[in-house]
């Protein structure tokens, strides 16, 4: 849990940091992500670090909490509307400070639980190694929206594979939640991580059901911050099946951006 409690504390870093150099002008410009300002990205992963909190010490508070929730999105709401009415008190460069003391304090309530614990979340309950993992994924996801709008781009890290292990386990998932057949096997995975190391999933090697290339933009993908067709991935079998509508996160299905919207070249 330390590695990990690690990874996730450096991946929220590395965007509070990049938050605090925004100009207010930046702050309530749209970015590629369904038009939401930096604000509204920063304010949604302030929210969920915040009941991720309650869940994390007490689930009794995080239960009612959920159910205000609930109750709010049943009469229609927007999750971004709900979080502009938590945080809207709080300018862009007043959000990162409070939001960095409440990921920080979630981090340190993960680092002293097992791995195996179980955390209640927004549906079933999530073992504390697949919450902080999901935790660096969101973060990463949201991050990314951040990155693309200002037009820099990030230094990727060997700690997305966390975020590209929950991309390959999530294979089933994306067609189960799309009530579609899973297609048999799941692909032969191989792709290169930042370091240049290989990192491998579904052995034994096939050429006929195999994806390869960068891991990067396999999160990217899987993520749905990028079309598959705007990435250089390598891939054939299922993983042609899979690979345009992969979802490795919660939620009803969603698509990824249509190929060339978010083709970002740096």
């Amino acid at each position: 849990m330390k590695d990990l409690c690690a990874d996730l504390l450096a991946e929220y870093s590395q965007l509070a940091s990049l938050a605090e150099a925004m100009t207010p002008q930046q702050w309530v410009q749209k970015t590629p992500f369904y038009g939401w300002t930096p604000w509204d990205e920063i304010a949604h992963l302030c929210f969920f670090d915040e009941t991720g909190m309650l869940a994390a010490t007490d689930p009794e508070a995080f239960t009612a909490d959920t159910a205000e929730l609930l109750k709010q999105l049943g009469s229609g709401l927007e999750i971004d509307v709900i979080a502009r009415a938590r945080f809207g008190h709080l300018s862009g460069s007043q959000l990162v400070p409070y939001w960095r003391q409440r990921f920080e304090r979630l981090i340190a309530a993960l680092s002293r639980m097992e791995l195996k614990a179980r955390l209640p979340w927004y549906g079933p309950m999530m073992s504390v190694r697949s919450f902080a993992t999901a935790r660096m994924m969101e973060t990463w996801a949201h991050g990314q929206d951040i990155y693309d709008f200002i037009g820099k781009r990030r230094l990727a890290s060997d700690r997305i594979k966390n975020i590209a292990h929950l991309g390959a386990s999530t294979f089933s998932w994306t067609f189960i939640n799309r009530n579609l057949p899973v297609p048999e096997p799941a692909p032969y995975i191989e792709l290169q991580a930042p370091s240049g190391k290989n990192w491998i999933w579904n052995d034994p090697p096939s050429e006929q059901n195999y994806l390869r290339g960068s891991a990067e933009e396999f999160c990217l993908v899987v993520t749905q911050r990028r079309n598959v067709a705007d990435t250089r991935l390598k891939y054939a079998g299922s993983a042609a099946t899979w690979l345009p509508i992969a979802q490795c996160y919660a939620g009803p299905p969603e698509d990824a951006p249509a190929p060339g919207v978010r083709a970002v070249r740096y």
